[in-house]
């Protein structure tokens, strides 16, 4: 005797895969083939962590042969990745939920594997959660973990709800047997600030490491300052004139203690302005104003 019921529900869920797994794509990268997730007319979502580069990045949709894409930028706090195509994908995005899945409900995973076929995983909503740290002061507000299993190609791949709204954008990682993904507003978001700011950021030009302050300089509770390493020929931090040895202390007013917090605040909005370092050059506390480029490509 057929049971209707999980026929219906089969027939669905193979229906919602095949409406929209057109909006997968396999992103090619330094890693191993990952997925991603089409935007716009010409731009893909997907993680930092998938493509393993900037240049030389390659995306096939559906059966297509590869097209070349450049990485527009990366959001370091939730690791979503923006890619634009050379062409124009004629592939509408799917709608993204408007609110974020409950726990219990179905869902649907879709990526592409190494052999670009669309691969599909289903579960149900085990955690809604978070902050999820990613970092020193990087998090992620929110984090959908799913009981659908999931291996490193579906990676930067989709997450639908049973309505096949777009929920989510998976990732490669596992938190106590669970796949995790980014909500789908989130990942948004992110994508918004990058396309907005042409995914570009701040770059002064040093290698960095943190180390002790030394005794005589320890004022106002400081410990920590990160020692200058490495300076870029011809890059803003050399031409305000430091050097390897020097540490730096300050950062417009604020205390930078690791790499992180240089990184934080390097940010895209900070490109083109010019900002006040604290250094001990030999020894001396001296203020040096600093011209922010964009980080150039690599």
């Amino acid at each position: 005797m057929t049971n209707s019921s999980l026929v219906t529900l089969s027939n669905d869920l193979a229906d919602l895969v095949a409406g929209q797994g057109p909006t997968v794509v396999q992103v090619l990268g330094a890693r191993r083939p990952a997925s991603g997730v089409i935007h716009g007319t010409d731009t893909i979502l997907t993680t930092a962590r998938a493509i393993g580069r900037e240049n030389g990045v390659r995306v096939r949709v559906g059966d297509s042969d590869p097209i070349e894409a450049e990485m527009v930028g990366w959001d370091p706090a939730t690791g979503i990745a923006v890619l634009r195509s050379g062409t124009k994908l004629n592939v509408a995005p799917s709608p993204i939920a408007e609110t974020e899945p409950r726990v219990g409900q179905i869902v649907v995973a879709l990526a592409r594997s190494w052999s670009n076929a669309l691969t599909a995983s289903a579960g149900i909503v085990a955690v809604v959660g978070g902050p999820l740290r990613t970092g020193r002061r990087r998090e992620i507000p929110r984090v959908i973990r799913v009981t659908a299993p999931m291996h490193d190609g579906f990676s930067g791949g989709a997450l639908f709800d049973a309505s096949g709204q777009l929920t989510g954008i998976a990732t490669a990682a596992v938190i106590r047997g669970f796949g995790v993904a980014i909500p789908a507003s989130i990942a948004a978001a992110s994508a918004r600030q990058i396309l907005t700011t042409g995914g570009s950021r701040g770059f002064i030009g040093v290698a960095v490491q943190p180390v002790h302050v030394p005794a005589m300089h320890k004022t106002e509770g400081r410990e920590r300052a990160l020692l200058i390493v490495g300076v870029t020929p011809g890059s803003p931090a050399d031409a305000a004139g430091i050097i390897v040895g020097d540490l730096l202390l300050d950062f417009d007013g604020t205390r930078i203690e690791s790499a992180d917090d240089l990184l934080d605040r390097l940010t895209g909005d900070r490109v083109g302005k010019k900002i006040q370092l604290k250094t001990l050059h030999g020894g001396a506390a001296r203020d040096v104003e600093v011209l922010v480029a964009n980080r150039p490509r690599e």
